[in-house]
């Protein structure tokens, strides 16, 4: 799988259960955001032939995957669990070096991998029906939960292990079979997980892995005329295009593109717990989740305490290599989002929001050839500022001020996007308030709206997501249809 005649790892795609080199020759190098002199691995530079190999043989093999039944494809999920609860230490070194999140982090994303594998190995011994009754008293009628077909799946590259795995896991266990692209900035990752699929034993055709660019292997993935749903997850251009390329297909899609997730905090809030919160929220990391806190908006009784402990407790985080000890936040994940990031400090700026702590990029030593940038928080931010409507995925957080609860939930609610928010307040009349109306998918209350369980359904409102939720039982909406059958003797 990997190359041996270079000392820079090569991987290669995997199809129909073989490690295969694209028919391109050509290949992508994944370098690393803490030094981008430094090539992690290289990956296939797929083309169109590649991908028509990786769908037939998802398509050839659907029929006696979904015939071994639920309890046998569970046990292949527990076996991949126990490979990669092997490999924790090697999988998360590599997360960290090819992506930047600190290693601490990296070691319980991977572990976090497992658990979902587990999860949904589980899965394999629960009901996949209901009996209902029939009108005719000498009849039986049941529900039948049956796999779609072929699934593509396009994963992002913040979390290269979670996000693929709690999308290939329920796929598999349904009965689907599986093309899977993962980001070009992660793909070394996503190749490692693989190992652990391959390693597995699964039968040939089930799960296949392509690396290439989006507009050829994405785009091509979806337009294929074989494959039968789409999940995605990815930015909010990519992801309207997934929907019409679906659309027009007829096919089933599952799309989450992301969320500017405000955080209220009420006059009442405990002011420790919510400033480690926020900035557990905004700044672990660094601030690259679809999940992360991005707007604060405070009542203005508490504003002033509450910026004054934000800036002090801001300060201390330690940002660098993730690799070493006592880092908190790692770099940017590539010289895009850096830039990405760059470019959006300057907007709020020009558009008239203070820029009252960090924001620089760091340079000297180790820091040149890296992504390095400080964690930053704007104040005097108004709702129409371009910082406080779009998704910046990085370290930035906008201060907001409002008078009470109300016109908090209204500035929360200001946005096109809803994903996940919070409020943290001892007021029981509050955060009833929030949870019954603020848009978004995921409500919080005193804690921080990055938090996400594997057990239960994730998904967001308006512009964030669409289709069925992913994760927990929910998962089972978007891998299966329901076929009711009646039967009279």
């Amino acid at each position: 799988m990997v190359s041996i005649t270079s000392k820079i790892p090569t991987y290669k795609n995997y199809i129909n259960n073989e490690w295969v080199e694209s028919a391109s020759t050509k290949l992508i190098d994944s370098i690393s955001p803490m030094n981008k002199n430094e090539v992690v691995g290289r990956v296939q530079s797929s083309t169109q032939d590649d991908l028509e190999r990786a769908v037939n043989a998802a398509h050839h093999a659907k029929e006696d995957w979904r015939k071994i039944g639920q309890s046998a494809r569970g046990q292949f999920l527990f076996k991949v669990a126990n490979i990669l609860e092997s490999r924790i230490d090697e999988i998360a070194e590599t997360m960290t070096l090819e992506m930047g999140k600190t290693l601490p982090e990296a070691k319980g994303e991977t572990s976090r991998g497992v658990a979902i594998l587990r999860y949904y190995a589980g899965e394999g011994m629960r009901k996949n029906g209901d009996v209902i009754p029939s009108s005719d008293n000498e009849a039986l009628m049941f529900t039948k939960r049956v796999p779609v077909g072929v699934v593509g799946i396009i994963t992002p590259w913040n979390f290269p292990v979670a996000i693929p795995i709690w999308k290939v896991a329920p796929a598999l266990v349904y009965g689907n079979t599986v093309v899977f692209k993962p980001a070009t900035e992660a793909a070394v990752t996503a190749a490692k997980i693989i190992e652990c699929f391959s390693e597995a034993g699964l039968p040939d055709g089930v799960l296949n892995f392509i690396t290439g660019s989006g507009s050829i292997i994405g785009q091509g993935l979806i337009e294929h005329s074989l494959l039968n749903a789409i999940t995605f997850t990815g930015s909010e251009t990519v992801g309207q295009g997934v929907l019409k390329s679906a659309a027009e297909r007829g096919i089933k899609s599952q799309v989450e593109m992301g969320g500017k997730n405000p955080v209220i905090v009420a006059n009442d809030a405990d002011l420790d717990k919510t400033v480690e919160a926020v900035i557990s929220g905004a700044f672990r990391s660094t601030g690259q989740k679809c999940t992360a806190t991005s707007k604060v908006i405070v009542e203005a009784g508490i504003y002033e305490a509450f910026k004054e402990k934000l800036l002090q407790e801001t300060e201390k985080i330690t940002v660098g290599n993730g690799l070493e000890n006592g880092i908190w936040m790692g770099p940017c994940a590539s010289e895009s989002q850096f830039n990405t990031v760059k470019s959006y400090l300057s907007i709020g700026k020009e558009e008239g929001a203070q820029l009252i702590s960090g924001g620089q990029v760091l340079t000297g030593d180790e820091y040149d050839n890296g992504f390095y940038i400080t964690p930053a928080i704007f104040e005097n931010v108004n709702l129409d500022m371009r910082i406080a409507q779009e998704e910046i995925f990085g370290p930035v957080i906008a201060l907001i001020k409002v008078a009470d609860i109300q016109e908090a939930i209204k500035a929360a609610n200001d946005t096109k996007f809803g994903l996940s928010a919070s409020i943290f307040t001892s007021n029981i009349n509050s955060f009833l308030k929030f949870s019954d109306e603020i848009e978004a998918g995921l409500v919080r209350v005193n804690a921080e709206s990055a938090g996400v369980e594997l057990q239960a359904p994730f998904g967001g409102m308006k512009g964030s997501s669409v289709g069925s939720r992913e994760q927990g039982e929910a998962a089972q909406e978007f891998y299966t249809e329901v076929k009711t059958i009646f039967i009279k003797g």
